[in-house]
C-alpha cells in the first residue's frame, strides 16, 4: 500500500466535512446561482477553485507563509477582503431588487447577458475567495497536519490541493442543481427582497468576522 493512501483518505474526510460547513463560498454560490442562473453559479464555482488552487500552490511553495509570520500583511489582505464583502453587502441590503433577472429589454440582449453571466460569477467567486487571509491561514494549518513524514511536501501538498478542488466542485455544484430549479419562487419580488437583505447582512457578517480575526503571529 503506498505511503500517501492513508494520510490522503484521512485528509479527504476531514476536508469533506469542512467543505459541506456552511461558510461564506456556500453563500456565495446559492446568491449567485439564485440570482444571475446556473452559468453564473458555475462561475462563481469556478473562480472559488481558482481562488484555493491559488492558495494551495502558494501554501506548497511557502508564500503564505508571509501572512502568519508578518502582521502588517495580513492586516491588508484581510482589510481588502473585509470592506469587499461589506460593500458587497450593503449594497444587497440597502437597495434590495424587486426581481433576481429583469425582464425588460430585447430578447437577444438577455440571451447575451445570461451568455456572459459565467464571468461575473467567475470574477465574484476568486475575489471571496483570495481576498480571505482565512483560506490562506486554513491551507496552511490545515493540510501540513496530514503531510507524513519522509515525503515530498510540495507534492503531497499539491495532491491535496486538487482534492480540496475537487470536493469543492461536487458540493457546490450540487448547491448549484439544487437552487436554481427554485428560480421561480426566488424571483418573487417579496422573496427578492428578503433573500437580498438576509444575504446582504450575512456577506456583512462574514466581512467583520474577517476583519476582527487575528493575525497568526499576533
Amino acid at each position: 500500500m503506498h505511503q500517501w493512501f492513508l494520510p490522503l483518505l484521512a485528509f479527504t474526510t476531514a476536508a469533506a466535512i469542512f467543505t459541506i460547513t456552511p461558510g461564506l463560498d456556500s453563500v456565495m454560490v446559492l446568491r449567485t446561482a439564485a440570482s444571475d442562473g446556473r452559468r453564473a453559479g458555475v462561475g462563481a464555482i469556478f473562480g472559488i477553485a481558482v481562488g484555493l488552487s491559488l492558495w494551495g500552490l502558494a501554501a506548497a511553495f511557502g508564500l503564505t507563509a508571509l501572512l502568519a509570520a508578518s502582521s502588517t500583511a495580513f492586516f491588508i489582505v484581510k482589510c481588502v477582503g473585509a470592506v469587499y464583502l461589506v460593500w458587497i453587502g450593503a449594497n444587497q441590503l440597502l437597495r434590495p431588487r424587486m426581481a433576481l433577472t429583469t425582464e425588460a429589454g430585447p430578447e437577444q440582449a438577455r440571451q447575451v447577458e445570461h451568455r456572459n453571466a459565467f464571468w461575473p460569477g467567475f470574477r465574484r467567486g476568486m475575489l471571496t475567495d483570495l481576498l480571505n487571509p482565512k483560506a490562506g491561514i486554513f491551507v496552511i494549518t490545515f493540510f501540513p497536519q496530514f503531510i507524513p513524514p519522509a515525503t515530498d511536501v510540495v507534492a503531497f501538498t499539491l495532491v491535496q490541493v486538487v482534492i480540496q478542488v475537487v470536493l469543492t466542485f461536487i458540493w457546490l455544484g450540487l448547491l448549484v442543481a439544487l437552487t436554481v430549479p427554485l428560480a421561480q419562487f426566488f424571483n418573487r419580488p417579496v422573496v427578492v427582497r428578503r433573500l437580498d437583505r438576509l444575504t446582504g447582512l450575512v456577506f456583512i457578517a462574514f466581512g467583520a468576522k474577517i476583519f476582527l480575526t487575528d493575525s497568526p503571529s499576533s
